[in-house]
């Protein structure tokens, strides 16, 4: 397997269109990992003080569902691929998504994503269109989330018109067009414990460095 570039910087996020005013507003199993992680958060917008049973139950069937990928070539011959090549052919979100210290701090890590699953304008919980590695200190890629993502009306090409939802939970943008792809998506760090939350979007713990 061919190791992913580990291009960071802030300018280059700018340069493939991925943030823009995201600026201002800003393998293997764990042997610590929890069946839960701590308490739901999304970056702080959305505190939820415990996480209930039925939704407990669904997060260990989306880990049983994903269990397969902690080796990034099982998710390769799956169809997920490196980044994603939208209505322009351009290949972008294909390096590892940090976020600076000034706005928070944090990564996501490597974003594979499923060409098929992205086709579509439906989301499947057990079959997330994208696949998040994250590096360890040498550089190799352990399985830490999972994302849901949707093509939003003025993504390229364009998807639905309204937010759809996941886990009992409303998906949300995080870069808009036209400097972002404009998807909706959810994060859910269900291989990986994240200080911010299970759904938080940036993993503190998670560095491109």
């Amino acid at each position: 397997m061919t190791r992913p570039r580990m291009q960071i910087g802030w300018k280059t996020w700018l340069g493939i269109g991925l943030v823009g005013p995201l600026v201002a507003g800003v393998a293997m199993i764990p042997s610590n990992a929890s069946d839960v992680g701590d308490p739901a958060q999304r970056d702080g917008d959305h505190d939820h003080a415990s996480m209930t049973a039925g939704l407990q139950d669904d997060l260990a069937r989306v880990r049983r569902a994903t269990a397969r990928y902690h080796r990034v070539e099982a998710a390769e011959a799956a169809g997920y691929r490196l980044g994603w090549v939208n209505g322009a052919g351009r290949l972008i979100v294909n390096t590892c998504i940090a976020r600076p210290a000034a706005a928070g701090g944090g990564a996501m890590g490597f974003h594979y994503f499923n060409a098929d699953l992205m086709a579509t304008d439906e989301v499947d919980v057990l079959r997330p269109e994208v696949l998040v590695y994250a590096p360890d200190d040498d550089g190799r890629l352990h399985l830490a989330a999972v994302e849901w993502v949707a093509r939003s009306a003025t993504s390229n090409p364009p998807g639905v018109s309204t937010a759809p939802s996941v886990l009992g939970m409303q998906m949300h943008i995080i870069a808009p067009a036209p400097t972002g792809p404009a998807f909706y998506l959810t994060h859910a760090w269900i291989w990986k414990e994240n200080p911010a939350g299970m759904f938080a979007d940036w993993n503190p713990d998670v560095s491109c460095d």
